[in-house]
C-alpha cells in the first residue's frame, strides 16, 4: 500500500549541493515517520536522518549535522534531504524508509523502519 520513490542523486564534486527527494504513495508522509540511511560500498548501512509524524522529531547523525536538512511538501507527499557542503565521505547509496507504528523517529535501528525506496546513488568526486 505505501511505496516510496527516491531521486534526485547523481555526480557532484565536494562542496556541493544535491537534493534528493523521497515520493511516497499510498500514505500521506504525514502520517508517519521517514527515514533516511545510506551505504557506501564495502560498508554497513548508516542512518543520517529522520523526521517524525507530523514533525514531532527530527533528527541528524553527527556526520551530516549543519550540512543535511530534512524537510517534508504534504501537498506533494514528499520528503526532501537538501544535502550541502558535500564531501567525498557522503559518496553512497541513498535510501529513504517508513516507520508506520511511530509519532518521533530515530536513525539507529534500520530495522524498525518497514518500508523502503530503491535508493539513489549520490556520488562526491573531483
Amino acid at each position: 500500500q505505501l511505496q516510496l520513490v527516491e531521486s534526485g542523486g547523481g555526480f557532484v564534486q565536494p562542496g556541493g549541493s544535491l537534493r534528493l527527494s523521497c515520493a511516497a504513495s499510498g500514505h500521506s508522509v504525514d502520517y508517519f515517520a521517514i527515514g533516511w540511511f545510506r551505504q557506501a560500498p564495502g560498508k554497513e548501512r548508516e542512518g543520517i536522518s529522520c523526521i517524525g509524524s507530523s514533525n514531532a522529531t527530527i533528527v541528524y547523525a553527527d556526520s551530516v549535522k549543519g550540512r543535511f536538512t530534512i524537510s517534508k511538501d504534504n501537498a506533494k507527499n514528499t520528503v526532501y534531504l537538501q544535502m550541502n557542503s558535500l564531501k567525498p565521505e557522503d559518496t553512497a547509496v541513498y535510501y529513504c524508509a517508513a516507520d508506520l507504528f511511530r509519532l518521533s523517529c530515530a536513525i539507529e535501528d534500520a530495522d524498525q523502519y518497514d518500508d523502503w525506496g530503491q535508493g539513489t546513488q549520490v556520488t562526491v568526486s573531483s
